[in-house]
C-alpha cells in the first residue's frame, strides 16, 4: 500500500523531488520505492531524464487503478462504522388534530434527536384510533387527548391547554369573559364526540349539571362548520382559548372564542406507548428521547 501511495504522487507531481516533499520524506528513498514497485510488477512506471519525468504505458495504465485501490482503502473506517452501527428503524408517531405548534416544535426535536437510529414520519387520527394503533403494536408512540385508559400503555403528560367557549360574536360584542348561565338558551355543539369521545362525555355531563341542555349534534362536520353554526346565533361549542392554536384558523367571521368567568376546562395531552417496548425493549433509545424533551408539560 505505501509503494502505490508513493506511485501516485509521484505520477501527480511528475517530479521526484516535489512528490517528496509532499510525502515528508527524502527524494532519494522514494526513488528506490519506485524501482522496488517497477521490480516486483515488471514493469517500468516512469521515464525518467535530467529534466523530465513522464509516466510510460504501464503507468498510465496503473494510475487509476492504484487511485481506486488507496480510496477503497480509505473508505475502510467509515465503511466498517457505517456496518456495525445499528440500522435506522422506520417508526410512526400518532398526531391527533388540532396539536399546539409548541408541541410540534418538541415532535420535531424528538426526531432530530432520535434520527440516527430511528426515522419517525407521523401519522394522523382521532385519539380512540391512535390508542387502538399503539396498542396493536403499528404505532411506535402517539399524542392523545386525555382521558386514556389502558394498562398496557405508558401515559406521559405533555400538555395542558386551557379551553373558551366559541361563541356568536355579535351577541358578545365588547364582552372578555363569557358564564355558563349565558350559554342556556344556546345549543351545544360538542366537537370533539368522535375524536375524543371520553373526554366528550365528561364536557357533556358539566354542561348539563350547570343548565345547558340543549345539544345540536352534526355528523361529518369539520370545525370550520362548526363555527359557522355558531355565527348563525343561536349554538356555541369550546375549543382551544390560545390564539395560537390551530383550532383559531378555522374561526369564521361572526364567531368569536371567549374564556369562561366562572368555568376552567382544559385539555390535557399525553404521550402514549406500549409498557413492553419501552425502557427494556426495542422502543428504548427512543423513550429516552421523549423522556428528556417533554420532562416539563407545557401550559397554555
Amino acid at each position: 500500500m505505501l509503494h502505490l501511495r508513493y506511485f501516485v504522487a509521484v505520477a501527480e507531481e511528475l517530479n521526484f523531488s516535489q512528490a517528496a516533499r509532499k510525502l515528508h520524506m527524502a527524494a532519494s528513498p522514494l526513488s528506490q520505492r519506485i524501482k522496488d514497485l517497477e521490480h516486483e510488477l515488471g514493469h517500468r512506471l516512469f521515464d525518467r531524464s535530467t529534466h523530465h519525468v513522464t509516466l510510460t504505458a504501464a503507468g498510465s495504465a496503473l494510475l487509476p487503478i492504484a487511485r481506486d485501490v488507496l480510496e477503497q482503502v480509505n473508505a475502510i473506517p467509515w465503511r466498517l462504522r457505517e456496518a456495525v452501527k445499528p440500522r435506522r428503524s422506520t417508526v410512526f408517531v400518532g398526531i391527533p388534530a388540532g396539536v399546539h405548534p409548541a408541541l410540534r416544535e418538541r415532535v420535531k426535536r424528538l426526531e432530530e434527536r432520535c434520527h440516527d437510529r430511528f426515522e419517525l414520519k407521523r401519522w394522523p387520527g382521532t385519539t380512540p384510533d391512535l390508542v387502538a394503533a399503539v396498542h396493536e403494536g403499528k404505532l411506535a408512540l402517539s399524542l392523545v387527548r386525555m382521558p386514556v385508559t389502558d394498562p398496557a400503555l405508558e401515559i406521559v403528560p405533555v400538555q395542558v391547554e386551557r379551553l373558551g367557549a366559541v361563541v356568536p360574536a355579535a351577541r358578545f360584542a365588547g364582552r372578555e369573559t363569557v358564564d355558563l348561565a349565558e350559554l342556556r338558551d344556546l345549543s351545544y355543539i360538542p366537537s370533539a364526540s368522535e375524536s375524543i369521545p371520553a373526554y366528550s362525555d365528561d364536557m357533556d355531563h358539566t354542561l348539563s349539571k350547570a343548565g345547558i341542555k340543549k345539544r345540536l349534534k352534526v355528523g361529518g362536520t369539520e370545525y370550520s362548520g362548526i363555527s359557522e353554526l355558531v355565527a348563525n346565533g343561536s349554538s356555541f361549542s369550546i375549543t382551544m382559548l390560545d390564539p395560537a392554536s390551530p383550532m383559531h384558523l378555522f374561526l369564521v367571521d361572526g364567531a368569536t372564542i371567549l374564556p369562561f368567568a366562572d368555568f376552567r376546562p382544559q385539555l390535557e395531552t399525553a404521550l402514549v406507548w406500549r409498557r413492553d417496548r419501552g425502557e427494556e425493549g426495542d422502543l428504548a433509545e427512543l423513550v429516552s428521547g421523549v423522556r428528556e424533551i417533554f420532562a416539563e408539560p407545557l401550559s397554555t
